[in-house]
């Protein structure tokens, strides 16, 4: 699979714990959402580690859409947002929500998100997607070397 450039539409890849909401939007018909196990991306089944599945998405170009708060401020995630030009969207409210509900909520958010995706261009970036809206968040740069 070729890398996602700027003119054609943004692949996103629904982490595992995002799972759930991967596979509804992939039942509608979307083929445009990949996730671990999805056959589009052998290199990833379930359980993929995120250090593992981070470079074969960022040379992709995929969008990253995940609940994981820290992914993007572990040192060691961090550093491989920046060495792989990640591109992420964290999808989370006050309380805990269902596949269903996220599905509604990044439907309801998709076309702000399009815009948001053309405008940010290459990666590293990371924006958070609530019931309120979308806002970016702040991806700093790494420390040195582990």
């Amino acid at each position: 699979m070729a890398r996602v450039s700027a003119a054609s539409s943004v692949v996103y890849f629904a982490d595992e714990n995002l799972l759930g909401m991967g596979k509804l939007l992939c039942r509608a018909g979307r083929q445009d959402v990949l996730h671990p196990g999805h056959e589009a991306v052998p290199e990833i089944p379930r359980g993929t580690a995120d250090l593992d599945w981070m470079p074969v998405v960022g040379s992709r170009g995929f969008v990253v859409l995940s609940r994981d708060r820290r992914i993007r401020t572990r040192p060691v995630e961090l550093r491989a947002y920046w060495e792989h030009g990640i591109r992420s969207v964290w999808l989370g409210a006050k309380q805990d929500m269902s596949p269903p509900q996220h599905v509604e909520l990044f439907l309801r958010h998709e076309a702000r998100l399009l815009r948001e995706i053309t405008k940010r261009g290459a990666g590293p970036w990371a924006l958070a997607m609530s019931p309120s809206g979308i806002r970016p968040l702040l991806l700093r740069e790494p420390d040195g070397p582990t």
